[in-house]
């Protein structure tokens, strides 16, 4: 069956069965390889994308469910260089091993664009179900009130 998505602005005719998981289309049919596996359920966040500007697993997301809704992964969101999230995570040394780390941004910038100046409980209650194994969390923390700073000007 050809689905047409709407991939980091870009249409894709895909020739994929309706109920294969977004994740796979973008990594496996579309060499899109930053979204990443971590454990096909939802439960840990390596897969997050922004469909619609709002973040979900595209593990659990049947790709004929998306529809003509935008999609935008990892590259999408810095197709024109760093963001102020990635910038922010380079200036507090968040990354460890890296693995969850797109999706960590990926759910960072979309809490970003809904809550510009978010509080610590703020950010917990929007990353707790992003899981890093290296258990950087107070640097993404960190990270995330630089960007707010970033974006705000405050700098």
């Amino acid at each position: 069956m050809s689905i047409l998505l709407s991939v980091n602005g870009t249409k894709y005719p895909v020739d994929v069965e309706p109920d294969t998981p977004l994740l796979w289309v973008l990594r496996d049919t579309l060499g899109l390889t930053g979204t990443k596996y971590g454990c096909g359920v939802s439960l840990c966040g390596a897969c997050t994308v922004h469909i619609d500007g709002k973040a979900v697993r595209s593990c659990s997301v049947k790709v004929s469910s998306v529809g003509e809704q935008e999609i935008t992964t990892i590259e999408g969101v810095s197709a024109n260089g760093l963001t102020i999230v990635q910038q922010a995570w380079i200036e507090e040394d968040v990354v460890q091993c890296g693995f969850c780390q797109s999706g960590q941004v990926m759910a960072a910038t979309a809490l970003l664009a809904a809550n510009p100046k978010p509080s610590d409980t703020d950010i917990d209650d929007a990353m707790k179900r992003n899981i890093c194994r290296c258990g950087v969390y107070q640097r993404i923390r960190k990270a995330i009130h630089r960007a707010a700073e970033l974006n705000s000007g405050e700098v």
